[in-house]
């Protein structure tokens, strides 16, 4: 499955490729995701196009098609502002990914080959490494990467495309809850799900894969309904002036 990234900053989005349309997509998705346009910030067409220098056109497509995807949403009086990420959001998220990356699973174990495993392999071996050094949000990004190698190994275009969408929506929750969470017990989770699938344990696989599911749903909604951090003492601040 290919990941666009964002262009490098500074860098004119109309003297890359691939289109134009797609890479300001992909560039303002990335910034909402890597919460660089946190939840509540208005974006404004004219400055984006000026910012990134391309007419507001691609921007004007770009916007309704994060807003179609549940990225922005559409204030009186305030226009396109960024759509906030609660735990209402996040209980959407898991009940259809239980189902399908349970699925996805099941489908590796039957048809990953040893070149496929051996690269899964590998990607964990980078996230145990990143968890343990502490580079916490690399290790996040790569037990996305490999959420999305399990949908890819399923061998089943439907299935890639329909995950396709959620796997932006995965990798904003995931950034959301990096500081707070830890990837050891992900990694876990991880490597004992790979095994499933390495052995050919179609049943473990799926259960392994909807209970760790089952697992990220309940600390995500915990640290998602959890106030930030220095609030309770900004909140103290307030009520003592």
């Amino acid at each position: 499955m290919t990941v666009h990234r964002p262009a490098a900053r500074g860098t004119a989005i109309g003297d890359t490729h691939p289109s134009l349309r797609e890479r300001v997509y992909v560039e303002l998705r990335e910034r909402i995701i890597e919460a660089e346009y946190p939840a509540g910030m208005r974006l404004v067409e004219r400055e984006i196009a000026d910012e990134l220098r391309v007419s507001r056109v691609p921007v004007r497509e770009a916007m309704q098609r994060l807003e179609s995807e549940g990225f922005l949403s559409v204030q009186p009086r305030r226009g396109s502002v960024v759509a906030d990420f609660g735990p209402e959001d996040a209980e959407h998220l898991f009940a259809v990914r239980e189902n399908l990356e349970g699925l996805a699973a099941r489908l590796a174990a039957r048809h990953a080959s040893p070149a496929q495993l051996r690269d899964l392999e590998r990607l964990l071996a980078r996230a145990r490494k990143a968890a343990e050094s502490g580079r916490l949000r690399e290790a996040v990004s790569l037990n996305a990467d490999f959420h999305r190698q399990i949908v890819e190994l399923s061998g089943n275009p439907l299935l890639v495309d329909l995950m396709a969408p959620l796997d932006s929506r995965l990798r904003r929750l995931f950034r959301l809850t990096s500081a707070q969470s830890d990837g050891e017990p992900m990694c876990g989770a991880h490597e004992r799900l790979y095994e499933a699938v390495r052995d050919r344990d179609e049943d473990g696989a799926e259960a392994l894969a909807r209970a760790h599911v089952a697992d990220t749903r309940a600390s995500a909604a915990r640290l998602l309904a959890a106030p930030p951090e220095g609030a309770e003492t900004e909140q103290a601040e307030a009520e003592a002036s």
